[in-house]
C-alpha cells in the first residue's frame, strides 16, 4: 500500500478538519463541513487501519477525530437557525437543481390543457368522450358554479380546504413519481380537468372570467404541483439510471431532496391557499388579482433561480474546497494512485 500517496490526497481535507475543531465558533456553512469531513476522515481512517500498518499516521489521524468529534457533539444549532438555513439553502437548492425536471412538467402540462380546451371548445366528439353534456350554463354563466366555488365557503374556511386538497395532490404526485406511471397519470387528470373548464368557458365566451378566477392563486398552486410532479419524476428515474452512485447511494440523496422538496411545498402551498381563499373571490378588480398572483409567482422564481442558485453554488465550492473521497485510493496500483496525486502537486 503506498500510504504516502493516500496522506499526500487527503492531508489538505485533514488539516482543514483540524482546523475547524480548533476554532471557537463556526458559520453555519462551516459547521456543515465540519461533518462531512468528519465522517469523511471517520471512513478513510478505517480504511488505514485495515490496510497499512503505520502506527504514527493512524495516532495523528485518531487525534484529529477526536478533538472533532468533540466540536461536533458540541456544536449545537437553534430551531430558528435550523429553520432559517432550511429556507435559504436546503429547500432553494433542491429546487434549483431539479428545475428542468419541473419545468419541462410545466410545459407539458400547459401543452395539453391548452390542447385539450381547444378540442372541447368546438368538438362534439370530445363531449361524447368525455362524457360532457350539453347544457353547461349552469357551470359557465355569470354568478354560474365556476364563480361561485371561489365565493360559497368563508374565506378561512375555503383556504384551508383548498390547502389541504392541493398539498395531498402535491404530496402524491411527489411519492408516486418513484413509479413514474402513476405519477404521469395524476399530472394528466389535473391537466384534463383545466382543460376541460377552460373549453367550456371558451365556447361559453367567457375566457376572462376564467383567467380572472385561475390565474391569482392558480399560478403559483401549478407552479408548486409541477415542482412536485417533476421531483417525484426524477426520484423515479434516478432509480433506473443512478449514474455513478449505486443505486441504493443514488436514491438514497435524492429521497433526501424530495423529502426536502416536500417540506417546502407545504409552505408554497399555503401561501397559493391564502391567494385563493382571500384574493381570488374578492371584489378587487380583475386585473389587480391576477396582478398578485403574478408577483407572488415572480417571489418565488426568484426565489429559487437567485436563492438556491447560490446555494448550490455555495455548495459546489465547498465541495471543491474539501473534495470527496470517491475511489477507493487503497484498491488502486501504485502507479494508478501516483498518477492520480501527481496532478495535485
Amino acid at each position: 500500500m503506498d500510504v504516502d500517496a493516500y496522506s499526500y490526497a487527503h492531508r489538505g481535507a485533514w488539516a482543514r478538519l483540524d482546523q475547524l475543531s480548533r476554532r471557537g465558533r463556526l458559520t453555519g456553512a462551516e459547521a456543515d463541513e465540519l461533518v462531512v469531513l468528519y465522517r469523511r476522515t471517520s471512513q478513510q481512517l478505517a480504511r488505514l487501519q485495515s490496510h497499512s500498518p503505520d502506527p504514527e499516521l493512524i495516532a495523528g489521524l485518531s487525534a484529529i477525530l477526536t478533538r472533532a468529534r468533540g466540536k461536533v457533539l458540541g456544536t449545537k444549532s437553534s430551531t430558528w437557525t435550523e429553520i432559517g438555513r432550511f429556507l435559504t439553502h436546503t429547500f432553494p437548492a433542491a429546487l434549483y437543481r431539479t428545475w428542468p425536471w419541473w419545468v419541462a412538467v410545466a410545459a407539458a402540462f400547459v401543452a395539453t390543457a391548452a390542447g385539450l380546451a381547444r378540442w372541447i371548445e368546438g368538438s362534439g366528439r370530445a363531449r361524447d368522450l368525455f362524457g360532457i353534456p350539453d347544457e353547461n350554463e349552469w357551470v359557465t354563466a355569470p354568478g354560474g358554479a365556476f364563480e361561485t366555488y371561489y365565493t360559497e365557503h368563508p374565506n378561512e374556511a375555503f383556504a384551508a380546504q383548498v390547502w389541504t386538497n392541493n398539498a395531498w395532490v402535491a404530496a402524491m404526485a411527489l411519492f408516486l413519481g418513484v413509479l413514474i406511471l402513476p405519477a404521469v397519470y395524476l399530472l394528466f387528470m389535473n391537466a384534463l380537468n383545466v382543460g376541460i373548464t377552460a373549453g367550456l368557458m371558451a365556447e361559453a365566451d367567457r375566457l376572462d372570467s376564467f383567467f380572472g378566477f385561475i390565474l391569482p392563486h392558480g399560478i403559483l398552486e401549478l407552479t408548486a404541483i409541477f415542482v412536485a410532479g417533476g421531483a417525484g419524476l426524477k426520484l423515479g428515474w434516478t432509480l433506473i439510471d443512478p449514474g455513478r452512485l449505486s443505486r441504493v447511494e443514488a436514491v438514497a440523496r435524492q429521497g433526501r431532496a424530495t423529502a426536502a422538496i416536500a417540506l417546502g411545498l407545504v409552505g408554497v402551498l399555503f401561501v397559493s391557499g391564502l391567494l385563493e381563499g382571500f384574493v381570488t373571490p374578492s371584489a378587487l378588480p380583475a386585473p389587480v388579482r391576477v396582478g398578485i398572483g403574478v408577483a407572488a409567482e415572480l417571489v418565488f422564481l426568484v426565489y429559487v433561480f437567485g436563492v438556491g442558485r447560490r446555494a448550490v453554488l455555495e455548495q459546489e465550492a465547498r465541495q471543491a474546497h474539501t473534495p470527496g473521497d470517491d475511489t477507493d485510493w487503497l484498491a488502486l496500483p501504485a502507479t494508478a494512485r501516483a498518477q492520480t496525486t501527481s496532478g495535485t502537486r
